[in-house]
């Protein structure tokens, strides 16, 4: 599965209207949750928004209380009753924990790919060991993995697991809580190319092979200045002055 550069991160919207705004500014890559509660949000905007449904990509995950068989299907039939729509591009196991057994839960996973009801699995916040188990037992392909990724918390690890295995990073929270702003080198680089040290955060994590990003925004301006980052190349020691920073800020621990 192929992922938009920059998508747009649900968490908390409340307005269809932003929906609609980033589709219509260019965003094809929509992420929500069930624990989020923003999935009607995204299916009005949905509705209200002229861009093709071949289009996009719109992803959802299924909570940790929910991971049973019988949860799995369930909840997603009743997400895509919220989202308005017959068939999620992208269904993540939210948190590997509770309710979550690897063989169970990941067969019910299967069991939506084949009935093309879901068009790729994807896993968030598993551990690499984790991660290695369900390679082992999915028959689908890992379409994503979706991580806290951002410049005071990452996983190289992950990132090679990712790499080695061709799928694709989602990072989630990039900008750190709103915090880049705070960072000395993000600043620095930022004032070099005449940015914000949210674009320089966006492309450092762009600069990444199999990493792609969800931000989140309401305005339409902030819309336009994330997607903006596709634009900037940083360079190799810009990079790497990033990736040495210390890594002390995990916003969402297990």
């Amino acid at each position: 599965m192929e992922l938009p550069p920059i998508g747009l991160g649900t968490m908390g919207v409340d307005d269809p209207s932003t929906i609609t705004t980033a589709l219509d500014v260019g965003y094809r890559h929509l992420d929500t949750a069930q624990i989020y509660d923003t999935e009607g949000v995204i299916g009005d905007g949905l509705a209200a928004s002229t861009v093709d449904r071949e289009a996009l990509i719109v992803a959802t995950k299924v909570w940790a209380d929910s991971l049973a068989p019988d949860d799995v299907s369930e909840t997603t039939q009743a997400s895509l009753h919220r989202l308005g729509l017959e068939r999620v591009d992208l269904l993540y196991v939210h948190r590997p924990i509770d309710s979550y057994d690897p063989e169970r839960t990941l067969a019910a996973f299967d069991q939506l790919y084949s009935d093309r009801i879901i068009g790729g699995i994807g896993l968030s916040n598993f551990t690499i060991d984790q991660l290695e188990t369900a390679r082992n037992l999915l028959s689908a392909p890992i379409a994503a993995h979706q991580v806290e990724f951002h410049p005071l918390w990452w996983s190289e690890a992950l990132l090679t697991h990712a790499q080695t295995h061709d799928y694709q990073v989602v990072a989630y929270s990039p900008l750190a809580g709103g915090t880049v702003n705070e960072i000395e080198a993000v600043v620095d680089i930022a004032t070099t190319h005449d940015t914000t040290p949210e674009t320089v955060a966006i492309a450092w994590l762009l600069s990444k092979p199999n990493v792609v990003t969800i931000p989140k925004a309401s305005s339409r301006r902030h819309l336009e200045a994330n997607l903006a980052a596709r634009q900037l190349t940083l360079t190799d020691d810009e990079c790497r002055r990033i990736d040495d920073i210390d890594r002390t800020l995990e916003l969402y621990p297990e």
